[in-house]
């Protein structure tokens, strides 16, 4: 933290404008001496950027902010010069000459959350809405960085104080006629803490879908369609089409814009016993791929196949798929079938679709079905989303499991020792979200995600 560090902050190649970012101690002596003096705080100055022997290596401009009044609450200077990359890597050794040395990748947002600047939750999000593939994903990202999501968590937090203070005066005070812990005002508060936490979870759950994507796998027999969908759904002409049976031999993968998700689908080779050695690689890699999928897109040949129970028509695919993944049963080919209608059915494990790829009818109905079965009906933009990550699900599902054990430890026994502990436990979870209680590896491996200068 006493170092001074600088790092470009515009992206790689040629441009109209290129920023250098320096935080630090030495930002404004390093200032002095690349432009002759420390402008105003916070006024753009227009000068030439000097080497060690006053010839000018650019021009451009200079914003000086002095701490704390500065995003990583240090004292900040950002040249903005032409973007070339031959003149920016000019102008940083020459800063890095005068003291200053390179960023770590993510270093200036993790001094920004060291000096208070901001939560971790915060400096995560401004990863997030960088990498934001879609106008939702950077709205929700925004929404995370405005505090709305550490401010939903620290209101819990607060909630689990107070009452874990309330059942700890309790315990404290035995000598009292009134049985404090079988007051119905606790459990009654316990139950309001649980439900908010379920609230709180399938919110982030869908931040999550929004920040990463949703991994969904195309399957079934050869001829299904499976190609035909993919090239409906991104609208072209990605994956080859033939009659031959076989004619996807590996993966095609490509993203689908979902209403602000997006979708990362993945063509596979058709199931079938085959001797071919190169059509075998691609169904072992389909597979690979089912294993691993979110959501799998089960395409099934509505002309040949009547039965749509995946259970029955594919008990070895039904059993790779994960615990969490989703089924779409997809019983396509209905232009085939006279007077074959589009349809949507929900059953308890799988979602039932009837189209056609050939002809488009029935897509919207699959849209929909897909936006049900990852749990994100409503558009992101108007849902008061937040962005969140798997790290943040983690913490309030512990956070949940440890509030439960109360509950049934004060059920049972009227353990007010233990109810307290539990609470605590869960307010420790919900607090590593934001930041206040996190292990420096954590932090570690948080901010390497980000990118250099930022």
């Amino acid at each position: 933290m006493n170092d001074t560090i600088a790092a470009i902050a515009t992206p790689p190649g040629r441009g109209g404008v290129g920023v250098i970012r320096v935080s630090g101690p030495n930002s404004a002596a390093i200032c002095s001496a690349i432009i002759g003096k420390v402008p105003k705080p916070r006024l753009a100055h227009y000068a030439p950027f000097l080497d060690a022997d006053g010839a000018k290596l650019d021009e451009g401009l200079a914003l000086f902010f002095n701490n704390p009044n500065s995003f990583t609450g240090e004292d900040v200077l950002e040249l903005q010069g032409h973007g070339g990359p031959v003149v920016l890597d000019m102008l940083l050794k020459r800063i890095i000459s005068l003291g200053a040395r390179l960023a770590r990748a993510g270093e200036f947002s993790e001094r920004a959350f060291l000096n208070n600047k901001m939560d971790l939750v915060q400096a995560e999000a401004v990863a997030q809405l960088i990498s934001a593939s879609t106008e939702q994903a950077a709205v929700a990202a925004m929404r995370s960085l405005q505090g709305e999501f550490s401010e939903t968590i620290n209101t819990l937090v607060q909630d689990l104080i107070h009452l874990r203070m309330y059942v700890e005066a309790a315990i404290d005070f035995p000598e009292e006629e009134i049985n404090f812990l079988a007051d119905a005002h606790i459990l009654n508060s316990v139950d309001n803490l649980l439900d908010r936490i379920e609230i709180i979870y399938q919110r982030a759950k869908q931040g999550v879908v929004l920040d990463e994507g949703v991994n969904v796998v195309i399957a079934g027999r050869p001829n299904a369609g499976k190609s035909t969908l993919l090239n409906q759904l991104t609208g072209m002409d990605t994956a080859i089409v033939t009659p031959i049976a076989g004619t996807t031999r590996d993966i095609v993968k490509a993203q689908v814009n979902l209403d602000g998700v997006v979708l990362n689908v993945l063509d596979t080779a058709g199931l079938r016993e085959t001797e071919d050695v190169v059509e075998k690689v691609g169904i072992q890699r389909a597979w690979n791929a089912i294993e691993l999928a979110d959501l799998v897109l089960l395409v099934i040949d509505a002309a040949t196949e009547k039965n749509a129970d995946p259970y029955a028509l594919y008990p070895e695919l039904m059993a790779k798929i994960k615990e969490s993944s989703r089924v779409i049963v997809i019983q396509n080919k209905i232009d085939c079938i006279a007077n074959k209608e589009p349809a949507i059915h929900n059953f308890d494990q799988y979602i039932a679709v009837q189209i056609s790829a050939n002809t488009g009818v029935g897509l919207d109905l699959l849209r929909n079905a897909i936006k049900t079965a990852i749990g994100l009906n409503n558009n992101a933009a108007d849902s008061g989303l937040f962005m969140a990550r798997r790290r943040h699900l983690a913490a309030i599902e512990r956070a949940q499991q440890a509030v439960f054990r109360g509950k049934q430890q004060l059920q049972r026994s009227m353990a007010g020792e233990l109810l307290a502990e539990e609470l605590k436990e869960a307010q420790l979870s919900l607090s590593e979200i934001t930041g206040k209680f996190t292990s420096d590896d954590l932090l570690g491996k948080i901010f390497a995600e980000f990118c250099i200068g930022k």
